[in-house]
C-alpha cells in the first residue's frame, strides 16, 4: 500500500511497483489509511510522514497492532531527529524525497526478503513453559502431552503471556495487543479468557498465568523459544 498525499508521488510509485508484479493500493488521506489498511492488508507499506487526516507517525503507531507489516517511510524532511522517531516507532526503514525509484524498489524486495525468512522461523517456533508447548506457526498448544482446544483469542492471548514469561502486562496493553485497539469490550475480556484458559489447561497447569494484583497478568517464568 502507498499511503502519499502527492499524487503525482503516490502514482509514480504505483505504477512502478505493478510494473513489478505487486498488487498497489493507492490512499492520499491519512485519514482514510487505517481503513484501508484492514480492508487490503498489505505485505508492506510505503508511508508518508506529513499527510492530511492522520500523519505518518499517528499511522505507525496505529500498524503495531495489526500483524506483521513492513514500513518504509517518505518524507521530506532531512533532520535525523524525525528519521529516528520514525525508526523507533517501528518502521522498518526510511527514504528522504527526492528519491531514486530503483533504490525504492530495491529496498522494498529487500525488506520483504527479510520478512519472509523471519516468517519461516516464526513458523517453526515452539514455546516451551515446562509442559506446555505452543508451535506457533501450527497454531497448537498442548500442556503435559494433552493437546488444547483453544479458540483464535485464547491461544493469542496464550501465546502473548508464554512468549515473554515472567513479564507482567497490564489488561489494557493485552487487550491493545490481543484484540487491537479498535476493540469495544472492557478489561473484563481479558479476566473471561483467562479463566477459561486457566481451565483448559488443568489443574497442574492451571498456575501458568499468574495474576499480578491490581495490576495484570504475567505467564510464568522459565520458558524458552526454540527453532
Amino acid at each position: 500500500m502507498v499511503i502519499e498525499d502527492e499524487r503525482k508521488i503516490a502514482d509514480a510509485i504505483a505504477y512502478a511497483l505493478r510494473r513489478e508484479g505487486y498488487e498497489v493500493e493507492t490512499v492520499y488521506d491519512g485519514g482514510e489509511a487505517l481503513a484501508r489498511l484492514s480492508l487490503f492488508g498489505p505485505d508492506a507499506v510505503i508511508l508518508d510522514v506529513m499527510l492530511p487526516g492522520m500523519d505518518g507517525y499517528d499511522i505507525l503507531k496505529k500498524l503495531q497492532n495489526k500483524g506483521r507489516i513492513g514500513v518504509i517511510m517518505l518524507t521530506a524532511k532531512e533532520d535525523i531527529v524525525n528519521k529516528i522517531l520514525g525508526l523507533e516507532l517501528g518502521a522498518d526503514d526510511y527514504m528522504t524525497k527526492p528519491f531514486d525509484m530503483r533504490e525504492l524498489l530495491a529496498r522494498l524486495k529487500s525488506l520483504l526478503r527479510r520478512m519472509q525468512a523471519a516468517g519461516e522461523k516464526e513458523a517453526s517456533a515452539e514455546i516451551d513453559l515446562g509442559g506446555v508447548v505452543l508451535h506457533v506457526g501450527k497454531r497448537r498448544a498442548a500442556a503435559g502431552g494433552r493437546q488444547l482446544d483453544l479458540t483464535p483469542k485464547e491461544f493469542d492471548l496464550l501465546a502473548q503471556l508464554a512468549s515473554r514469561p515472567g513479564m507482567v502486562y497490564t489488561r489494557e496493553q493485552l487487550l491493545d495487543l490481543v484484540w487491537g485497539m479498535d476493540f469495544a469490550g472492557g478489561t473484563r475480556t481479558v479476566d473471561i479468557h483467562v479463566q477459561r484458559l486457566r481451565k483448559k489447561l488443568g489443574e497442574d497447569f492451571g498456575d501458568l498465568i499468574q495474576t499480578v494484583h491490581g495490576v495484570g497478568y504475567r505467564a510464568a517464568g522459565g520458558g524458552r523459544l526454540e527453532s
